[in-house]
């Protein structure tokens, strides 16, 4: 007997009236919500431990072992990534940053807006960066300090080949710095075996906590050599990792309650086998979405092989009846948030295989998309820029 279908309206059982299939924020576990009912006192020896416990994960999680430590900070991923920079990247330095996305595009606005040296490699948003003229420009370039780079660039869903990036950068003997934020946790990353000098990340993407808390997981002797780099107070890093080596406290009043949930993602992130075991769940959400999408006619930007498993960029419809504003809010009305394209590109939509959904759920947010197909009277879906 073949499997009985999904059912197509299916019970939400994080608490959500709503399924996020977003990047981020994204559905949390009922269990992640719950504890944050609790207050801490930023203080108390309760939070120094919990703070202390969760900084010693994310090292783990990197594989960073002794030579590497993390620094939380309060904000979100932006927030980090710019601490990162700014703390890292010496005012004397120069930063070549590999742009083929909205946020390596924010790495080199960030730069500019902090006052530092920046230059750019930018490849179209459906293909990875040009690893030949990263060698070239590298070699050509002695001036250029340090290199970052987007692991999983949301705009268009593309992993971007960190391994091959970090070689080149290696053989030149310069430092790199990745933004792993809707990566880290689910797709592979040994930071120590990368050479790399940081990652920044955050709560609220593939280790499903909420907003409000990124992180850098930093070589200990970059930071020893960041002292007074920092453009901002408030986003040194050096700083922050100085305060809580010396009492395990915040230097200033730290998201408790997020911390709080944070812990508890990552308990469960433990408990469905660490990065294994959510990049195979993310992986079949990944797989059924795309496969259900293509039946229904629409057409993926990425091929298979560029497409991390974080979230799917899909080309609009020709069809004349395609309303992307009503296509998301009647989507919304059936229980399912999905995200507007970023592209430049081609037209497009976003939707994201992350966040506490089972791959049933996303089957069923499939037959929500047909139902809401047909309630368009939306005929075909192949791409515009292919009619």
């Amino acid at each position: 007997m073949p499997p009985a279908p999904p059912e197509k309206h299916r019970a939400n059982p994080t608490g959500n009236d709503e399924f996020l299939l977003t990047p981020g924020p994204l559905t949390t576990s009922l269990s992640v919500k719950q504890a944050m009912l609790r207050d801490w006192g930023s203080r108390d020896a309760g939070f120094i431990a919990l703070n202390r416990r969760i900084r010693d994960r994310l090292v783990e999680i990197a594989e960073g072992g002794g030579d590497y430590t993390c620094v939380p900070l309060q904000g979100s991923g932006t927030f980090v990534v710019e601490a990162m920079l700014g703390t890292l990247v010496p005012p004397t330095g120069r930063l070549l940053v590999l742009v083929n996305g909205a946020y390596g595009a924010r790495m080199v606005k960030i730069m500019h807006t902090i006052g530092r040296d920046v230059v750019s490699l930018t490849s179209p948003e459906d293909r990875i960066p040009d690893l030949v003229a990263l060698d070239r420009r590298l070699a050509a370039e002695p001036g250029i300090s340090h290199v970052a780079a987007v692991h999983c660039e949301t705009t268009s869903g593309i992993l971007n080949p960190i391994e091959a990036i970090a070689a080149v950068v290696a053989h030149h003997g310069r430092s790199l710095l990745i933004d792993s934020m809707s990566a880290f946790g689910a797709l592979p990353l040994d930071i120590g075996e990368l050479g790399a000098d940081a990652v920044a990340a955050s709560a609220n993407k593939c280790l499903e906590g909420v907003p409000g808390l990124g992180f850098a997981i930093v070589r200990r002797a970059a930071l020893e050599a960041a002292a007074g780099n920092a453009h901002s107070l408030s986003l040194d890093l050096y700083d922050q990792w100085r305060a809580m080596e010396s009492n395990g406290q915040w230097r200033f009043t730290p998201p408790t309650h997020v911390l709080a949930a944070f812990e508890q993602a990552l308990i469960e992130h433990g408990a469905e086998g660490g990065v294994a075991g959510r990049h195979r769940r993310y992986t079949e959400n990944c797989a059924i979405l795309i496969d259900g999408m293509r039946k229904l006619g629409f057409e993926t930007l990425l091929p298979d092989e560029l497409q991390a498993p974080i979230i799917v960029t899909f080309k609009m419809p020709a069809d004349p009846a395609f309303d992307f504003q009503m296509f998301y809010d009647r989507l919304a009305a059936r229980g399912y948030v999905i995200y507007p394209g970023k592209l430049t590109v081609a037209p497009s939509f976003r939707i994201g295989c992350i966040g506490r959904l089972d791959p049933d759920d996303i089957r069923v947010a499939v037959a929500a998309i047909a139902e809401t197909l047909r309630d368009m009277n939306v005929n075909e879906c192949g791409a515009a820029d292919a009619a």
